[in-house]
């Protein structure tokens, strides 16, 4: 009875959390984007000058408040504080480069997303076991410990890497993560670092107040580049990671084509997608002659869709 009741009250206050944090967010970014970098614009993006002026780096808004409401009013453990301790790390060197009047340059951003994702990597490994399930197939299987390791690191980059891809259509990235981690709460809310998500949760919704199509203000790298972290961290935390290629099925396509062809061209010299703009959205934009907020809709229908057809098939076997 007693434990129940302590149960019923620790929610009562995560939920009084989560809402704490969209106030809070809401308030300072209206508050502080004077103080924030202005946009520069984006030199290969399709409307990219329109962002030229805008407040930029509000990441660090909306970051700063999750990770200081969870530590106040979640539920957190030594993993989960070590975690949150890295998705701040991520956040600043993404403000730092927003904040910068010359951009960091690509190798040099690659090499502080790996650092970070092996930190995550070595934490994850030091408090969980190496057992993965696939959920649609309900088989749970060891990997052996490198080898998942490095998995975990190519997970955390990629979804850092992918998701600041997203980032070039107002709400759309911001959209997106909403929807793929309440998917990932539907598969598993139990873990003590997935209970400390709706606090996120509402700080982006609170973001997206103000990045709503005709933006006034952008998350930059210093939110696109943490939103990653905390996708990754949070399907690492269900125990069935494989679950990330549907869940944040449009996220990967969106983002992950264009770091394809860029690559292969790069390292390979092999060009494919010759007349494929990406990310993808600035093909649906440029080619296809979608509008900002088609683009938003139809992206996240696709993956509303995709993300249920995944939580159905893993509930059902």
């Amino acid at each position: 009875m007693l434990q129940h009741f302590f149960m019923e009250y620790s929610k009562i206050f995560e939920f009084l959390g989560a809402m704490f944090a969209f106030f809070l967010t809401f308030l300072l970014s209206k508050g502080l984007d004077k103080y924030l970098p202005a946009d520069q614009g984006r030199e290969f993006a399709v409307d990219g000058e329109k962002s030229r002026g805008k407040t930029r780096g509000l990441g660090i808004v909306f970051v700063s408040v999750f990770i200081v409401i969870a530590l106040i009013f979640g539920k957190v453990s030594v993993e989960s504080s070590i975690y949150l301790a890295l998705i701040f790390l991520g956040m600043m060197t993404g403000f730092l480069d927003d904040a910068a009047k010359v951009p960091w340059g690509e190798y040099k951003k690659g090499a502080l997303d790996l650092i970070i994702s092996l930190l995550i990597a070595v934490t994850y490994l030091y408090f969980n076991s190496n057992i993965v399930t696939l959920a649609i197939l309900d088989v749970s299987f060891k990997i052996p410990v490198p080898l998942y390791g490095f998995l975990i690191v190519v997970l955390c980059w990629a979804s850092i890497n992918v998701t600041n891809c997203t980032d070039g259509v107002d709400s759309l990235s911001a959209t997106l993560a909403l929807i793929t981690l309440t998917s990932i709460l539907m598969l598993d809310h139990s873990t003590v670092f997935n209970s400390i998500l709706p606090i996120f949760m509402t700080t982006l919704v609170a973001y997206l107040w103000f990045n709503a199509n005709p933006s006034s203000q952008l998350m930059g790298d210093a939110g696109s580049r943490a939103m990653g972290l905390v996708i990754a961290i949070a399907i690492l935390q269900t125990k069935m990671p494989f679950m990330y290629l549907t869940l944040a099925g449009v996220i990967i396509v969106d983002g992950g084509i264009g770091l394809v062809k860029v690559s292969l061209k790069r390292f390979l010299k092999i060009s494919i997608l010759k007349n494929t703009r990406t990310p993808l959205h600035d093909h649906a934009r440029k080619n296809l002659g979608w509008s900002n907020t088609q683009v938003v809709i139809r992206f996240a229908i696709i993956q509303v869709m995709v993300s249920l057809g995944a939580l159905y098939l893993s509930m059902i076997i």
